[in-house]
């Protein structure tokens, strides 16, 4: 493919894992000349492999960065003189972030590209990548981000340009998340504990149809139903907890269900800072209860430390 101006198109890809060597296997099929870094993995052909971001960087009209939230500023930083030449940003060249950051890191991102005076787009992939590769549904903002499209959209990507700066993508798939990802959690807790009790059948049903039955009324039946009961639904959710604890099954999420019931039915901690539970991620939790003293308040400074501690951050 070549570019309005006549170029051969040149793309780089930093981070060839799951969905960075996808994305980049399907641009490669699409006749695009791909750079590819990684510092764990070699590229394959017909992938060029490079030895740095900057050298993948060197030379591309796109890159691409797909390797972590946690590694994207400094790999901004470490292929930057790759979007320079002579000391000044080619004029042909976009960065673009396609990893699940926060909005505040994009905006960092934009920041550092604006003072290079590079285009930058905030991208974010809205279903996973496996299985539909280039084509995954794609939110894209910020000044480089209609450059982004123009790029990519000729070759099959599916994007959606907003109107905004970097970081309203983001915002809108993280937002999408907490829905989402929070849903689907409850739901392996919901069904782990009816393993243990001996109903996954029955309540694997009932899931179902509640999930085939909603539509635009169920989002306010529920919103308002939970604000409606909250006194109620708080020791109701405190006595699933205790079951699940019975059961042997930790109760994250019912213990989360429970702390937001809480906080909606004690009308003065709106003035007060929510403190997140602490995150748990091992199956060493089974062996372990939450009892009643865990779900005692604490001054807000010493919790505020403990949830920093358990995010580490």
């Amino acid at each position: 493919m070549v570019t309005r101006d006549g170029q051969s198109l040149v793309i780089a890809v930093l981070g060839l894992g799951e969905a960075g060597s996808v994305i980049a296997r399907d641009l490669t099929q699409a006749r695009t000349l791909v750079r590819g870094y990684d510092p764990a993995i070699t590229a394959a052909e017909p992938i060029l492999d490079t030895a740095s971001e900057a050298e993948a960087a060197r030379g591309a009209q796109l890159v691409l960065s797909v390797n972590s939230a946690e590694a994207a500023v400094e790999a901004f930083k470490a292929g930057l003189p790759g979007l320079l030449a002579g000391g000044r940003p080619r004029p042909d060249v976009v960065w673009a972030d396609l990893n699940t950051a926060s909005p505040g890191t994009k905006r960092q991102l934009a920041g550092l590209a604006a003072d290079a005076g590079v285009p930058f787009s905030d991208v974010a992939m809205m279903a996973p990548v496996p299985g539909r590769g280039l084509r995954v549904p794609m939110l894209a903002s910020g000044t480089g981000a209609a450059r982004y499209a123009a790029l990519l959209e000729p070759l099959g990507a599916d994007i959606e340009v907003l109107d905004g700066p970097a970081g309203l993508a983001a915002s809108k798939k993280l937002l999408r998340s907490v829905f989402y990802k929070g849903m689907a959690a409850s739901i392996v807790e919901a069904l782990e504990a009816a393993r243990a009790a001996g109903d996954e059948p029955w309540l694997r049903e009932h899931i179902a149809a509640e999930l085939a039955a909603a539509d635009a009324a169920t989002v306010d039946r529920i919103t308002n139903g939970t604000r409606k009961h909250a006194v109620r639904r708080t020791a109701e959710m405190a006595a699933a907890a205790d079951m699940l604890n019975e059961l042997s099954v930790p109760p994250l999420m019912a213990e989360a269900s429970r702390a937001l019931h809480e906080r909606l039915a004690t009308s003065d901690l709106r003035h007060q800072r929510f403190t997140p539970p602490a995150i748990y991620a091992t199956s060493d939790l089974r062996h372990q209860r939450f009892t009643p003293e865990a779900r005692a308040p604490r001054p807000a400074a010493a919790a505020n430390r403990a949830w920093r501690g358990a995010a580490g951050s």
